[in-house]
Formats: C-alpha cells, structure tokens, sequence
C-alpha cells in the first residue's frame, strides 16, 4: 500500500497507470488513498479524486469497490461539504446510466446489422452449428454479452446510492431523486423482480428510520419538505407498480402511503389524493373488491369537486357516471353467507384493511355490513346528489335495476342502455387529475346484476318457466351462463330456485319458506289459527258487581277508619322505642369504635409494613418482567420484523413473553405454511382445468387453421412459380444482350489485367523480402535477450547458492562452538566440585582436632581421653570409607540429637572462623594448609580462564 504526502500525488500517479492501461491499479492506488486514516480531513483535491476514482469503478465495473469509496467520502466531507458528496453520486449515476444506454444502443445497432445481412445471404453453416449449439438468438447472446452486464451494474449503483444516502437529512432530495430514477429504469426495461426489492429496500429504509430515532443527522419527518419527499417518492412507487400490473406491490405501496400519513397524522396535498382513491379504486376493481371500488371513487369524486375549480361540466358528470356504475356493479348480495368462520375471519381481516385505506376506521367488534354496504352507498350517491350529476342513461339504468318492476322487459331495456353506457368515456381535460375514465368495464358487471334483478322479480310473479323462455329474457347471456349465475344467488340467499332440464322448466321458490324461518312456521300458523277463532268465537262479558257492594260499603268505611287512627298509635310508640334502641346502640357502638380504631391503628402499621415490603418485591418483580419483555421485545423486532402479527405485538399494548413469543412465531410459520399449501393446491388445480380447457377448445381450432394454411401456401406457391419463371426468361433474354454488347471489349480487359496483376506481384514480392529481413532481425534480436535474461538468471541463482553454503557453513560453526563451551564448562564445574569436596574434608579434619586439643586443655582424666577416642576412630573409618567410594561422610549427630558440623560451624567460610579464634601455635600450620589449598584452587581456575580466552 503506497503512501502519498498529498492527494494530487496519488492522482498524478491513477493518471500515468491509466495512460500506459494499467486502469486496475491505478483503482487500487486511489481506494488505498480514500480508504486511508491519514486523509480524512476535507479538501478540494478529494473531490477531483473521486471523480476519477468512479469514472474508473464504471469502466471496471467496479460495483464493490464504487460503495467502499463512497461510504468513505461520506464520512470525511459529512460535516464539512455534503455537496461535493452530491456532485460525486450525480456524476457516479451519470457515467452509470451513459454506459448501459451505449451497451443498448451497440446491441441494437449489432442486431440490425445482422439482420441486413441475414436478409441477403444465407446463414453460415458456422452460423447455423452455433445457433444450434448455443440454443439462443443473436439478440439474446449480444444482450446477454452486451446489455445484460451494463444494467446489473445500473441496478448495483442504485442500490448502493440508496443505501449510502438512506439516513442524511441533507440529501433527501438526492435520495428522493435516486429512488425516482431507480423506479423509471424498472419502467423502461420491465425489470418486475428488480422493483419488487427496490419497493422492499425502500420500505426497510423507512422501517429502520422509525426504528432508530435517536440516530444523527436522521430525517425528520415532521417537517412539511421531508414529509413530501418521502409522500412523493411512495406515490411514484405507486404508478409505477400499477402500470407494470403488479397489483400486489400496488396494494403495498398504497399502504405505505398510509402508515406514511398516519405517522405523521397529516393529509397530504389534493392533487396527491386524487392519484391516491385513483390507483386504490384500480386496485381494488382488479381484486373484485367491487364495493371498496365504489366507495373510493366516491372519494375521488368529492376531492375533484371540492377542490378542482376548473372541473368542467362534462368530465364531472362523466365522473359521476363512474361512480354510480361503480356502486350498481357491487353484487346485490352479501358473500359472506354460507362461508366457514376461518374465511368469515379472514374477510373481517382483509376488510378492515381495505376500510382504512379509503378513510373508514372501522371498530373490529362492527360488522362490514352495519357500515360500509351496497344499499347505504347507493343512498348517499342519492341524497348527496351525485346521481342529479350522472349522465340520463345511467340515471335510467339505475331507476330500472333498482326501482322498477319489469320481470318481463327488463333485460331488454336494459341492453341499450348498456350499448349507449359502453360508448361513453375517454379521456378528460387537461383541469382534471384523473387521465380518463371508460364506462365500458362496468357493462359486464352491470349485464349480472340485470340478469339477477330478472330473475328476482320472475321468482316473485311465476312459480315455474320454461328454459327457452327464460333464455329469450336474457339477451345478453346463454342459459349456461345464467345457471352459473342463478347457482351463485341461490347459495347467497339472493333467489330460491330450481332447474329441472329433464322437463326443460325452471322452479321458482318461495324465498322465506327455504330460509332460517322454516323452523318457526308451525307456531305462527298456531298463533294465527288462535286469532282467527277469537274474532269468530268472542268470549261472552261478566256482568257488573257494584250493585251488591253498594249497601255494605258505609260500615267498610267507618272500620277501616278506626283501624288506620289504632294503626298511627301504635307506630308512633314503635317510633319512640326504636329512638331509644338506637341511642343505645351508638353508645354501645362508639365504645366498640374506639376499640375498632385502636385495633386498625396496630393493623394499618402493620399492613403499612407489609406493604412496604410487598411494593419491594413487587418492584423487583417488575424489574424482572420488564427486563424479560424489553427482551422479547428486542427479539421480535430484530428475527421477526415484517410479519403481521408481529406488527400487531409491536403496535398493542400486550405485554408478551420469550415463550409465548416462540409459541406465536411456531404457530404462525405453521398456519403460514398450510395456507400457502392450500393456494398452491388450488391455484394448481385451477391451472389444470385451464389448461385443459383451452387446449380442448383450440384443437380444432389449430387444425381448421391449418388445413386453411395448407390451401393458401399451395396457391401462393403455384402463383410464385409461374412468376419466377417469366422473371427468369426476361432476365435471360436481357443477359444475352449484355453479352454480346460487352463481347467487344474482352480483349482490352485481359491486356489490363494482366498488367495490373505483374505490378502486383512485383510489389509482393518486394514486400516479402521485407518481411523476412524484419523477422530475422526480430528473431535475433529476442534470441540476444533470452540469451542475457538465462545469464542473469544463471548468476542469481549461483549466488544465491553460494550465499546459502556460507550461511549453512557459519551455523554449523556456532554449534560446534557451542558444543564445545558446553563441555568445558561442564568439566570444569566437576573438577570444581571436586576441589570443595575435599576442602570440606579438610576442614572437618581440622574440627575434630581442635576438639581433642580443647579437652586435652581441660583436664579431663585418661578414661575420659580414651573414650572419644573410638568414636574419633570411628569417625576417621567412616571418612576414609566416603573417600574411597566418592561420596561425603553423613553428618555425625551428638546425643541432643544435633548435627557435629551445624554446631561447631559459624559461617560457611572457614578463614572467619579461624579469625576470631585465641592465635594458638597449633592452629597456624592448619591456616598455612588452608591458604596453600585456596591459592592451588585459585591458580588452577586462572589457568582454565586462559585456556577459554
């Protein structure tokens, strides 16, 4: 890695590598100049760097090493210049997009190219073998060649500024700008999968900014100018996905637009949500969701009418008209009945999202029914005066499908007023945000609902009807057709009826009879038999009894009085005698109180204790569980992030375990897993019948067309022949006169021919010499370098050889030195050893004689002489024994037990010894024999250091 004072050196040095082609180091020298720590301070020159340095990833197609150097130029002019980091990526998308717009252009001038040449010679048979072979088309191998490199790249440059640019608050516009450009490159070239992950990059993105809130220089999107970028580029995603029919991701997108406004609880601007209900009713009508369809587009219409001054008449009424059809083109009954609860469930589900979209928060324990329904839709469209605006053929459309009663006629009134509605519609003016509205696509949505209208009002009048009747009712549909949809009314609940083909008649039904009323039809008949007998046997009246009560009625009078008066007494004394008890009871009452309070006092200082400690663990509890579900928490969020019921988790306030989180995730990849088994199963199923269909159908359409081909290609072939045979005598004819006017002048083409061909030859042959003269001299010339180049390699390698022989030979000395000094100092160690042995023998000798001298001078009697005397002996044995044998005498123990030689010895030298000792004569040839031993001692190792130096 090269390391350069200045930057302007390392970019001298990119320019000479790249003038000699040398384009691959001269990236690597200026990646090692970015990506070093020693230039991270900004400075003009780096910019002029960086230019190079992606005009060089683009020609290498360098993708990794383009981000590397970006994500590092980020972080060196991030505080400092932002706007040279924005002029880099404009450059680095500008060479980028350049690049693959030349590699199309060049496939495509290739392609045409050899087309004009396939078109005026035959193929090859090279050509032919290889198209063979390679199994493709010339277009297809230029593109895989040519093209197909350049967009990868395209697309990796995209990626990667999106992902350097995601979280910088000052180049949102870039970003917004990247992600625009990035969409129209997926328009232009139908690249579905690659929009799909830019949708799913472009939604982590946002993901991770909300998840992340305390990060630096991160976009706020509460400010109105980022607020609109981001509405901007979700609302491009949008058309984008509508326009290359990827409904799914269409569907997704508009969600985002609306978590995007419900996180910042902010409308966007008019214009925007005109596109918004327009893309969302498109949607909603390619999914058959025919009610949110209806309800967005009269969305669509208040926001034109409220806020589109310049909304001429005509386009309002024609929006009107789009409206009203919409909502008659809902289905007329409710699909929900007869489904199973997980599909009852799934719908709720998929209809609340469905209703939040276009501004209905619905409450989960409502049903879809009691808010959002076909009969309140088409009841605001009239009580707002929506229909008023509608166009008069859809006006009498509505009043026939929905008021009149024409069981006979009404398919055929209807019919042209659906030929008149299909041609009705095109595109509005320039004031309108909608592009165009065709009235067309509701005609066979309408064509259904007339046919069951129909058939709701026949089944009221007629209770059986011929087939071919029926049939003649309903222009507009086979009888095929209308049983397919007389059997989806019928499971509804919309119509009760029956088709017999054996009799060739349909039964019609009472509706009520074959409903959930058919239990309780017993009991009203009961109820009602009962009434009828009342009103033809009325019950007989009694007759009035006050007559015989009027003579005792007096004396009732005057008892019941003196009874109320004995009555009021005797109250009066229960009131006194329950005033008494009462103020007794207090009494009583307030000394059990003063006890009680006593008693609570005690309890509550009790209970205040415990409750002290209670709230303790209670709070350690808690700490516990919120730790355990900050790391639930964490969990869901970083494994698994993205599905629905996670989001729900994150949004809720239920609080959730690590075990209940595994149980959840369990359960849900295994619902997941059996739902995609049963749409594969039945998407798989359906493929089959469809397949099976059309090829049924088109067998023999295939083959009367090509019996039809065969007849035309022999008539073309016989009419081709005779015309090639008179073009064949004409030409003939005029060759024959070309000839014989040119037979004239042969002569003097040969003369020239001639000529020009020895002038030729001449200068061919003067050529070739040439040519191998310059050889020759070339030969020889590589020959010489060979030659100097295999003397070169010759010296190194006898030197190298020769150094190695002179190192092998240095180290084999050393270890002989050291070898030999390892010896030496050992014997000299052992001859040291030796020398102290026998110093220590003589000092020992020494002790013991000096020990016998000191109880010569103490007097002690013969006896006392003569009995240390053997143990001297002894002693004397024993050392001379430990001579022989090489080893020192052990120690000799007094009858303390101590050691001889650790009690008589002060010091480990004995010359210190002999110092503090009385100056005897006896002691001096003992000192005399010690000196001569250390000076033997001390000669012998000076003469060994000689011998070592």
């Amino acid at each position: 890695m090269a390391s350069y004072a200045k930057p302007e050196n390392a970019l001298k040095r990119a320019e000479e590598l790249i003038n000699v082609g040398q384009k691959q180091d001269a990236l690597q020298a200026l990646h090692d100049l970015i990506t070093s720590k020693k230039h991270r301070a900004w400075q003009k020159p780096l910019e002029r760097i960086m230019f190079k340095y992606v005009e060089l990833c683009v020609d290498l197609r360098r993708g990794r090493f383009a981000k590397d150097g970006l994500i590092q130029y980020r972080i060196i002019c991030q505080q400092v210049n932002v706007s040279s980091l924005e002029e880099v990526i404009k450059h680095f998308m500008h060479l980028s997009t350049e690049k693959a717009e030349q590699a199309r252009s060049q496939a495509q001038a290739l392609e045409e190219a050899l087309d004009v040449d396939d078109l005026e010679a035959d193929k090859r048979p090279e050509d032919l073998m290889l198209s063979y072979v390679s199994g493709e088309k010339g277009k297809d191998r230029s593109d895989r060649e040519l093209v197909t490199p350049w967009f990868k790249f395209l697309w990796e440059t995209y990626r990667t500024v999106l992902e350097i640019l995601r979280n910088n608050s000052k180049l949102e516009a870039l970003y917004a700008m990247t992600a625009h450009r990035a969409f129209q490159f997926c328009k232009q070239y139908k690249r579905t999968t690659e929009f799909r992950r830019l949708c799913e990059i472009i939604r982590n993105h946002l993901a991770n900014l909300n998840k992340y809130r305390d990060q630096r220089d991160r976009p706020d999107l509460t400010l109105p100018e980022s607020l609109q970028l981001y509405l901007d580029t979700r609302f491009e995603q949008l058309k984008i996905a509508t326009e290359l029919e990827l409904w799914q991701e269409a569907f997704r997108s508009v969600e985002d637009i609306h978590g995007l406004m419900c996180l910042v609880k902010k409308t966007p601007k008019a214009s925007l949500m005109v596109v918004y209900y327009a893309k969302l009713s498109e949607i909603f009508w390619i999914s058959s969701s025919h009610l949110y369809h209806a309800y967005a587009w009269v969305k669509l219409f208040n926001l034109q009418k409220s806020f589109n001054k310049n909304l001429n008449q005509k386009d309002l009424q024609l929006i009107a008209s789009s409206v009203v059809l919409a909502a008659l083109s809902v289905p007329p009954y409710d699909r929900r009945r007869g489904a199973s609860h997980m599909e009852l469930e799934n719908e709720k589900e998929r209809n609340f999202r469905m209703a939040n979209l276009i501004g209905f928060n619905l409450e989960p324990k409502f049903e879809r029914g009691e808010v959002l329904s076909r009969a309140s839709l088409l009841s605001e469209l009239v009580s707002k005066g929506v229909l008023s605006c509608a166009t008069q053929e859809v006006k009498d459309l509505y009043k026939l499908l929905e008021h009149d009663f024409l069981p006979l006629d009404l398919a055929l009134k209807v019919q042209p007023l659906l030929a008149k509605i299909s041609k009705v519609g095109g595109k509005l003016s320039s004031a309108s945000s909608v592009p165009e509205v065709q009235l067309s696509q509701y005609v066979p949505s309408l064509e259904k609902l007339a046919a069951l209208r129909l058939l709701q009002q026949v089944s009221q009048v007629y209770q059986t009807m011929k087939i071919e009747c029926l049939s003649q009712m309903i222009p507009f549909y086979s009888f095929s057709v209308v049983e397919k949809i007389s059997v989806d009314a019928v499971k509804h609940n919309f119509v009760a009826m029956k088709v017999d083909h054996m009799k060739g008649v349909v039964l019609f039904g009472s509706l009520g009879i074959e409903s959930d009323a058919l239990r309780d039809h017993l009991t009203i008949l009961a109820e009602n038999l009962n009434k009828a007998r009342a009103l033809i046997y009325p019950p007989a009246k009694k007759a009035s009894k006050l007559g015989e009560v009027l003579p005792s009625l007096a004396d009732v009078v005057d008892k019941e009085h003196k009874r109320l008066l004995a009555r009021k007494t005797i109250i009066e004394k229960r009131k006194e005698e329950q005033e008494r008890q009462l103020l007794e009871m207090e009494r009583v009452e307030e000394s059990k109180r003063l006890i009680e309070q006593k008693k609570t006092e005690e309890a509550e200082k009790k209970r205040l204790a415990d409750e002290i400690e209670q709230r303790k663990i209670f709070r350690i509890r808690k700490e516990i569980e919120e730790k355990e579900q900050e790391e639930a928490q964490v969990l869901l969020q970083e494994t698994i992030t993205g599905k629905k019921w996670a989001k729900r988790i994150l949004e809720g306030d239920e609080k959730i375990s690590k075990q209940k989180l595994m149980e959840l995730a369990l359960t849900e990849q295994l619902r997941e897993r059996q739902e995609m088994e049963k749409k594969l199963q039945k998407q798989a199923k359906t493929m089959d019948y469809l397949e099976r269909a059309k090829r049924e159908e088109s067998a023999p359409l295939i083959e009367a067309a090509f019996q039809q081909r065969l007849v035309e290609e022999r008539i073309l072939h016989e009419r081709e022949q005779e015309r090639e045979i008179v073009e064949s005598k004409q030409r003939h004819q005029g060759d024959l006169k070309e000839k014989n006017r040119l037979s004239r002048i042969l002569d003097y083409k040969v003369i020239f021919q001639e000529r020009v061909m020895s002038r030729r030859q001449e200068e061919f042959a003067r050529r070739r010499v040439e040519r191998e003269e310059q050889i020759s001299q070339m030969i020889q010339a590589r020959r010489q370098e060979r030659e100097i180049l295999r003397k070169k390699v010759f010296y190194v390698r006898t030197e190298e050889e020769r150094l190695r022989k002179l190192r092998e030979e240095e180290e084999a000395r050393k270890r002989e030195e050291a070898e030999r000094r390892k010896k030496e100092e050992a014997e000299r160690k052992a001859k040291l050893d030796e020398i102290a042995e026998k110093q220590r023998q003589r000092e020992r000798e020494l002790e013991e004689k000096e020990r016998l001298r000191k109880e010569a001078l103490l007097g002690r009697s013969t006896d006392g002489l003569s009995k240390p005397s053997e143990p001297l002996a002894a002693t004397r044995l024993r050392r001379q024994g430990a001579e022989s044998t090489g080893q020192a005498p052990p120690p000799e123990t007094d009858r303390w037990g101590s050691r001889q030689d650790d009690r008589d010895r002060p010091s480990q030298l004995p010359g210190d010894r002999w110092r503090s000792g009385t100056g005897s004569d006896d002691r001096r040839p003992s000192f005399g024999g010690g000196s001569r031993s250390t000076s033997t001692w001390s000669s012998s190792r000076s003469s060994r250091g000689g011998s070592d130096r």
